[in-house]
């Protein structure tokens, strides 16, 4: 268990969180979410014993083992990968370097077969001789192939390398994980694969992640960094927003509560306390009063720290039918070949996801289409009135450090006066004197808005994004999602962020070491069919159930097969009811913000007789009603889906 004990931290003149109080339980999997700029990596930080925060303290039993990921791969470069690995488990490493060091002793003494003897029992205890199949588990779960295990590390690339640390990490099975942006560096399989992991972990364990399906599937509460607090919910993200709205709804309304009572009593007060017979009386509403106010002090509403960019990107006109064709490019560096033969032709309207592992040449391929790299061989040809924008994963290459914001954007669009380019910096959040601050001041969030702002400027037919959701937060991915859906042109992506996926794409090109597999289909429709497609792919029974199954009579086999196939159906049927039942959820969800809006303007009083403000208030309570209703439908529907995913 975790205790955080009125603890209060501030960047600057900004406070990030002041006088929180919370509790981390073992068995619970916190998400640590917020705004870039909330505080949730000092939070992390101050966990981890990196900084002290301003105030309070941080409470931790002495016995409890505390995990987190350091970027510290420069100090194994030499050392095998599954060693680093096995280094996880401190003690078993020490057991099993001082029994192979004494293997080296030309004679044996009594001192040598005593500690022989306590390195044995050691590595018994710890399940040391099961402990380098455990390991190497653990690299393959995080797709690094057993043909590296015993490698010096610094064979790897820079997201590999971390891989083998957050492997190391989970070896060491701490009771406390603490997780800082754990799928920053990972593919879309090996994230499905460390899902399925953290939520088997039986410690305590706190995440932060951007990817919004990860934290969905993952986490039993939300840890929520905003409004000046950290404040602790049930349930997943998705569960979030509903409950934030309900607790400041809960705070209006005792707040308005108070108030009415403190002018309830203050007219008494201003009516009869200047009366002697009533002086008693006035002077105790007075003290009732003091004892409200400070009721209501308490109660902070802030303003919350989530802010939306306006993203739409408009473009100066529309491509050809065909804005690419693109025929047989390969690409290699040295001896790795990263693109063989790639050929492929999209269309106007193609919101084109390229898919992946690590290291297949995705990146690569943006690359050679947006004429940053030459491919080794194989063309391609951008079509008719083409206009392209590109968002690489280097923002630093993309802008120009030396140069305030409102400087750079000039030199993107020479015909854009101050006010202009001032309009577009505000709809990526940079208003005022932030639009003069240096690039190169920017934090990695920062940067990537102001690139985005620079494609809004470009008025763009064909947009290129490599890793748009890296350093973007949950408030910024959800816009620019919604900002692709709405683009009728044409977008080729790529992106680990499976929620962003699968709201963006209509197509889906798998890249892989065999070549590419073209899917005309969205993200959630490719997903179904690959899983067929791998079982019709995955060789004979024999290899799928074993002996017996390959045995079996084909009276047998087809009646597994009709199962298998109503069992599909029924999957399939029952995702669809899970996504309309949210779409319809979601819309009453948006109806009561919208209705919350109106409510809060200042005027609303003003400008509206009491029937119509009622009206109002009903028709919020009845959207509330039929909101909790689409709810509980959508949960019936979860928990079938998750039945039925468990017996299939």
């Amino acid at each position: 268990m975790i205790s955080v004990i009125n603890l209060s931290m501030r960047y600057g003149g900004k406070i990030l969180f002041k006088n929180v109080n919370l509790q981390f339980n073992p068995g619970c999997r916190y998400g640590l979410v917020g705004a870039n700029g909330s505080g949730k990596s000092t939070f992390i930080k101050i966990l981890e014993g990196e900084i002290g925060p301003e105030n309070g303290d941080i409470a931790l039993p002495n016995q409890m083992k505390v995990g987190t990921l350091k970027q510290d791969q420069y100090l194994y470069e030499d050392t095998e990968i599954l060693s680093i690995v096995l280094m996880g488990k401190a003690k078993l490493w020490a057991a099993l370097e001082g029994k192979n060091a004494l293997f080296e002793h030309e004679e044996f003494t009594q001192e040598d077969c005593e500690a022989l003897d306590e390195f044995e029992q050691i590595i018994v205890e710890q399940n040391g001789y099961t402990a380098p199949s455990e390991a190497a588990k653990l690299l393959e779960g995080l797709g690094i192939r057993e043909v590296m295990h015993n490698k010096p590390l610094r064979m790897l690339s820079g997201g590999y390398k971390l891989r083998v640390l957050l492997a190391k990490l989970l070896f060491g099975k701490p009771d406390i994980l603490v997780l800082d942006e754990p799928t920053n560096h990972l593919d879309l399989f090996s994230i499905k694969w460390l899902e399925g992991y953290l939520s088997q972990f039986p410690g305590t364990l706190i995440v932060s992640s951007h990817d919004r399906h990860f934290l969905n599937t993952v986490c039993t509460h939300m840890a929520d960094v905003d409004c000046g607090t950290i404040k602790i919910y049930k349930g997943n993200y998705d569960e979030l927003g509903v409950k934030k709205m309900q607790d400041r709804e809960q705070k209006e309304a005792v707040l308005a509560k108070h108030d009415k009572r403190r002018q309830d009593l203050q007219g008494f007060i201003d009516r009869f306390g200047a009366k002697a017979s009533k002086a008693k009386q006035a002077q105790s509403k007075a003290r009732i009063v003091e004892k409200i106010e400070d009721e209501m002090d308490s109660i902070e509403l802030l303003p919350t720290s989530r802010l939306y960019p306006r993203l739409q990107f408009t473009p100066y006109r529309s491509s050809g039918a065909n804005p690419l064709i693109v025929k047989g490019i390969s690409k290699s560096y040295g001896e790795k070949k990263v693109l063989q033969d790639v050929s492929f032709e999209v269309e106007r309207g193609n919101r084109l996801a390229l898919l992946g592992p690590n290291g297949v040449g995705k990146s690569t391929l943006l690359e050679i289409l947006s004429g940053n790299i030459p491919a080794d061989k194989g063309e391609f040809e951008w079509g008719f009135a083409t206009r392209i924008a590109y968002f690489p994963q280097d923002h630093a290459r993309e802008v120009d450090g030396s140069m305030n914001l409102l400087e750079w954007l000039g030199t993107v669009d020479t015909t854009q006066n101050q006010e202009q380019l001032r309009e577009v910096l505000a709809r990526v959040l940079f208003s005022g004197d932030t639009v003069k601050q240096p690039i190169r001041t920017l934090s990695g969030g920062e940067t990537a808005r102001l690139i985005l702002a620079k494609i809004i400027l470009k008025k763009a037919n064909v947009l290129i994004f490599d890793e748009p959701t890296n350093h973007l937060d949950m408030e910024a991915i959800e816009e620019l999602s919604k900002a692709l859906e709405n683009y009728n042109e044409t977008v080729i992506f790529v992106s680990h962020n499976r929620h962003f996926v699968s709201q963006v794409a209509n197509r889906v090109i798998e890249i892989s070491e065999d070549g590419i597999k073209n899917f005309n289909t969205t993200y959630d429709e490719y997903v179904e069919k690959r899983d067929l497609d791998l079982l019709i792919a995955s060789g004979s029974l024999k290899n799928r159930y074993g002996n017996d199954a390959a045995n079996a009579k084909p009276k047998d086999a087809n009646i597994a097969h009709e199962d298998q196939k109503k069992s599909r159906n029924l999957l399939t049927q029952l995702k669809k009811k899970v996504s309309q039942a949210e779409e319809e959820f979601q819309k009453f969800e948006q109806k009561i913000k919208n209705i919350n809006v109106e409510i809060g303007a200042e005027d609303f009083y003003k400008r509206s007789t009491r029937e119509q403000q009622q009206n109002v208030l009903d028709q919020k309570k009845n959207l509330e009603d039929l909101m909790e209703k689409a709810m509980e439908k959508w949960e019936g529907y979860c928990l079938e889906l998750t039945t039925l995913e468990k017996n299939s």
